[in-house]
């Protein structure tokens, strides 16, 4: 089914739309979450928390590309019930893709910083564009989806090292162009 039909199903109400969200994008979700939480229960529960997030948001929203939005939800779910269990210290797999990243993005720590924030999306939005295709979506799904290097490595036919390789220079690349932009790291 395609997404506007299912976006008409959340419109009219019809619990049918659940259905065939979970059927679409169940798996893309499922996924996300598990990568984040590392339990398959909790990913589970993040994933039907974001199902119920739809049912109540549209309408009125109408996103544009359902799958990215949903993909944001469960993301944003996953991540608020990961941060709520490390203080449980329950996860690991998160705490080392946030280490990789520490170098680079610098943590906002001041009010002042908001206004930064915004400046900083925008950079990074820039720097991911200049990269090639392949790159982009590498460094998305490994820091944005959480996969792991090794499922990387298998889809890209290449080994788990070639991977670790290649997002090593990325951080670099981002961290320089971040000194150069005149952020502190």
């Amino acid at each position: 089914m395609e997404d506007i039909q299912i976006i008409g199903l959340f419109n009219q109400r019809d619990e049918s739309a659940i259905t065939e969200t979970a059927k679409k994008y169940g798996a893309f979700c499922q996924s996300i979450a598990y990568n984040i939480l590392t339990i398959s229960a909790d990913a589970e529960e993040c994933v039907n928390d974001a199902y119920l997030q739809a049912w109540n948001a549209i309408p009125p929203q109408q996103p544009e590309r359902l799958g990215a939005w949903l993909g944001k939800v469960v993301r944003n779910t996953a991540m608020n019930l990961w941060n709520k269990n490390h203080r449980k210290k329950r996860y690991s797999g998160m705490e080392l893709l946030l280490s990789e990243l520490e170098e680079c993005i610098p943590s906002p720590v001041t009010v002042e910083r908001a206004i930064e924030e915004k400046e900083l999306t925008g950079f990074l939005n820039s720097w991911l564009a200049s990269l090639s295709k392949t790159d982009r979506i590498i460094f998305m799904r490994r820091y944005w989806n959480g996969e792991a290097v090794y499922e990387l490595a298998k889809d890209y036919r290449v080994t788990p090292a070639g991977i670790a390789k290649r997002m090593y220079r990325l951080r670099r690349d981002l961290r320089s162009a971040l000194e150069k932009e005149g952020y502190s790291l």
